[in-house]
């Protein structure tokens, strides 16, 4: 969306009125990682999500559960409610952090936004709707690593990791939970990975799309111009 001119913007609402908004943090991810692994990987998947299927991809959204909920959900309900207003009729939050905390902060805030039926949404994981052996995930090892190898290559450093025994546990030394990335991350693993993520979000999109009343299923706003809107 940040990229994207009012008449493109506007046209892929017409075309598929979902919005994607991906969720994580900055945490460590390794040594080998970018820090904004989990809303890089969730933008990132969302992007080919939207290029197969349509609609339209909201930033990256690096508020996470470790804030005070209290006054952080009102604070994303009220990004739905714009999105909501901008003429979407599904919205999409899907976390990279996986950690069923962030998932209920998104549901609760888009409680309220779906509350009257005419704008559907739902809060995933990337791969709540895509597991199986080719597509998973973990903390920096095969899956995350792979997915990082596919995206953003240039970001991702394995020399970090050297060759000595690794554990796996999460634990210092090197934070890292699953595989050794090692010996199982690849650029090939993690396209697959993503393939099958955002074939699976695309297919709840248009799951949610068709849930809606008929005569709600239209993008909802005359047109991206001042005299009907202005920001989100």
């Amino acid at each position: 969306m940040q990229f994207m001119r009012p008449g493109q913007l506007e046209a892929a609402g017409r075309r598929f009125p979902v919005v994607y908004v991906p969720f994580g943090l900055i945490e460590w991810h390794g040594r080998h990682l970018p820090l904004g692994n989990d809303a890089l990987k969730a933008h990132g998947i969302l992007v080919k999500c939207a290029e197969k299927f349509g609609g339209v991809v909201y930033p990256p959204v690096y508020f996470h559960v470790e804030f005070d909920q209290e006054h952080l959900v009102p604070v994303v309900s009220e990004l739905f409610q714009r999105l909501k207003k901008t003429g979407f009729r599904v919205i999409i939050g899907v976390s990279g952090h996986n950690m069923p905390q962030q998932i209920a902060m998104i549901n609760n805030a888009l409680e309220p936004v779906t509350a009257d039926g005419s704008v559907a949404g739902v809060g995933l994981w990337e791969v709540s709707l895509s597991a199986c052996d080719e597509s998973s995930t973990d903390h920096a090892a095969k899956w995350e690593t792979s997915n990082m190898m596919f995206f953003y290559p240039d970001f991702v450093d394995m020399s970090e990791l050297g060759d000595r025994p690794m554990n796996l546990d999460m634990k210092p030394p090197f934070g890292i939970g699953g595989l050794d990335p090692r010996a199982h991350a690849s650029a090939k693993v993690g396209e697959r990975n993503v393939e099958l993520a955002a074939e699976a979000i695309g297919r709840k999109a248009g799951e949610l799309l068709a849930s809606l009343p008929e005569d709600q299923r239209a993008f909802n706003l005359k047109a991206v111009s001042p005299e009907h809107w202005w920001l989100v």
